[in-house]
């Protein structure tokens, strides 16, 4: 796996082993950072169900100022704590050890605002709806914020059409759709 494009272009991170995590292919990853700016100044993003981190990193190498990279299984923690420091971007990063919907209630309480919020968790074994309601309910998302939304190819999402407007959906192939959601400004 490699960084698409930003000051850590062509860069190779680790992948994390086995079949547990499914790597958003170069194809797609460079797709949606395109619709999505494709560079960024600055900003605060939340890459839940993390994985290697590399929606994550790609975010960072595109502008991003600082990721919270979440995840509940151990050896991917493992992996993203070392592509950040093989990176030499652990100062840009924060890496929690946690289930998704724990994370999303900390962050309530911290009263934390995302930029963009990166969900690419493990297919069909997630509700996507609860996900993006649970985002929506505690407010964690800025006002020009994004939510980059991976799927498989056949599922459709539920979500709110007052608090999110679709910019982007594209099927990818088979297995592969996504979706970038906008925080509807209401003015």
């Amino acid at each position: 796996m490699r960084i698409i494009a930003g000051t850590l272009k062509s860069r190779v991170i680790k992948p994390v082993p086995g079949r547990q995590t499914r790597p958003t292919s170069d194809k797609v990853k460079e797709a949606i950072f395109h619709k999505l700016g494709p560079f960024f100044e600055g900003g605060l993003a939340l890459d839940l169900f993390a994985g290697s981190g590399s929606l994550g990193i790609e975010a960072i190498s595109r502008g991003i100022d600082h990721v919270v990279f979440v995840e509940n299984a151990h050896q991917a923690v493992r992996i993203i704590r070392d592509n950040t420091q093989k990176l030499k971007i652990e100062s840009q990063s924060e890496v929690i050890k946690a289930d998704a919907f724990r994370a999303l209630s900390i962050f309530s309480k911290q009263h934390k605002q995302f930029d963009l919020i990166l969900l690419d968790p493990p297919y069909e074994k997630i509700s996507y709806e609860k996900v993006l309601d649970t985002i929506q309910v505690n407010d964690l998302l800025s006002s020009d914020g994004f939510v980059y939304v991976e799927t498989s190819g056949d599922q459709s999402i539920v979500y709110e059409s007052t608090y999110y407007e679709q910019i982007y959906e594209k099927k990818y192939s088979n297995t592969t759709s996504v979706m970038i959601l906008k925080k509807y400004n209401h003015q």
